[in-house]
């Protein structure tokens, strides 16, 4: 008996957990599962929420052997160009867990190879796609190639892997606005925003 899941492409990868709802007990719940684990995991969220968006869900990934290896925050508003929706997942995780990846559209556990291919497109002296702060820390975000439908970014904060995965495509320039990325862990804004749970996160789209 073992308690991973198995992918056809990558073979044994840590269950993801989410809640159906999404709300400040649900968020707290998935914080004290991180807390429990040897190494805290960040879970990100942009704030301030950029205007008019709310946070739509949350889950992690482990299992009671290893403790959580990665979470994932859903985020939905009006998509930056067009107005029309558009949600964002940000996930934080160990090497190794590949839920960055499953989100992004892209085949591995890793974006090790994606990035090289993205940091050798841009040339030597070119910047990243998009900068952020994550933990108050500048941060670059390197596009990456993924699915039409979507825009995936990766970088890495507090000695993890950062992802930050929006629909429709156009939902990236997002990112290219002044986003500001706080760690729940630090603490949980009492003015947080919550609204319908995120169909992305939920793996119904």
């Amino acid at each position: 008996m073992h308690s991973t899941w198995r992918c056809d492409n990558c073979g044994d990868v840590p269950p993801f957990h989410v809640a159906e709802h999404i709300s400040a007990e649900i968020v707290g719940a998935v914080l004290r599962e991180s807390a429990s684990s040897a190494e805290r995991i960040p879970l990100w969220c942009p704030w301030p929420l950029p205007s008019g968006w709310m946070v739509t869900g949350a889950g992690w990934s482990g299992d009671e052997r290893f403790g959580v290896r990665a979470t994932a925050l859903a985020c939905s508003g009006p998509e930056p160009l067009g107005g029309g929706p558009a949600d964002l997942v940000l996930i934080a995780e160990q090497p190794g867990v590949g839920l960055g990846t499953r989100f992004a559209g892209i085949s591995g556990i890793d974006p090790g190879h994606l990035l090289s291919e993205a940091l050798a497109d841009r040339g030597p002296h070119a910047g990243p796609h998009a900068k952020i702060k994550a933990a108050g820390h500048p941060t670059p975000l390197w596009c990456v190639k993924s699915p039409e439908d979507r825009s995936a970014y990766v970088s890495e904060a507090k000695g993890m892997w950062l992802y930050a995965v929006a629909w429709p495509a156009s939902a990236g320039y997002l990112l290219a606005e002044h986003v500001v990325l706080h760690d729940l862990s630090e603490g949980v804004p009492s003015e947080l925003v919550f609204g319908a749970p995120s169909p992305y996160l939920h793996g119904r789209v």
